[in-house]
């Protein structure tokens, strides 16, 4: 997936957008993909959002192939960044990229967003952020699917880890309530948005049990959700090297939000 190459054909690309209002904790930039004519029918829109262990660097840069990837299949991209660790911690990165969905539809008319058409994608930690601002309190945002890769979905996996435990806040075996509040395993319902997931099988950062869990939690809900699995991948190997999974991601949006 290389970071280099061109912005699609018919595609503007504005780059470190403020989408946070003022007042906010931080300022808060992402980076737009919309269509040039601005006569082209709304079109659905993906929010993009970066991992990086919840940490406050700024990673938009990373998903600069997925938000190329997903542009010149017709779909507008933000590409958003969130407040993190060590100066914020759950839940406010939810806050924040709930804040970057209000804003899409706020703006849905400059950006031919379809507003009634929004999914969120993320890698690593912004998988997990992803899901769970589609999931938590019932899907509020009424997103219309996630798309998720090497997500973390039950932090009760992560007894002894350093990025989760300043990310909640306190050792996770401490808090068991905000440790189930916070896993987007435990908002799954009959009602939740489709999810697709891929997931390297050697993954030892986000272990293959994450994907299984989530896939029987959706399963336990009424759904057919099928795990896409990266053969002999690692974390960072299924995000550099994600094979036919990224076609398949899009084909699953296409499934949501264009038919």
């Amino acid at each position: 997936m290389p970071l280099v190459g061109p912005v699609p054909q018919g595609v503007a690309r504005e780059r470190d957008l403020r989408f946070s209002p003022s007042p906010w904790p931080a300022p808060l930039l992402a980076d737009v993909y919309h269509p040039r004519d601005p006569l082209r029918p709304p079109a659905p829109a993906v929010l993009l959002i970066h991992g990086g262990s919840w940490k406050a660097d700024d990673d938009r840069w990373t998903m600069t192939p997925i938000a190329k990837a997903l542009a010149k299949r017709g779909y507008v991209v933000v590409n958003a960044g969130y407040r993190g660790t060590p100066g914020f911690r759950y839940p406010a990165p939810i806050d924040d990229l709930r804040e970057a969905i209000h804003w899409m539809r706020r703006n849905a008319t400059r950006y031919g967003i379809d507003p009634t058409r929004i999914a969120v994608f993320g890698y690593s930690a912004g998988g997990h952020l992803a899901a769970q601002v589609a999931l938590r309190d019932g899907n509020p945002e009424k997103l219309r699917a996630i798309v998720t890769a090497s997500a973390p979905f039950d932090l009760s996996l992560f007894p002894d880890s350093e990025d989760v435990d300043a990310f909640l806040g306190a050792k996770v075996p401490d808090i068991p309530a905000r440790v189930h509040e916070a896993s987007p395993l435990s908002h799954v319902t009959s009602a939740s948005p489709p999810i697709f997931i891929y997931q390297g099988t050697a993954d030892t950062t986000v272990p293959p049990e994450h994907a299984r869990r989530m896939q029987a939690a959706y399963r336990r809900h009424g759904f057919d959700t099928q795990v896409f699995w990266l053969e002999g991948k690692g974390h960072i190997g299924a995000f550099l090297f994600p094979g036919t999974a990224m076609d398949a991601a899009i084909a699953f949006l296409d499934q949501h939000l264009k038919q």
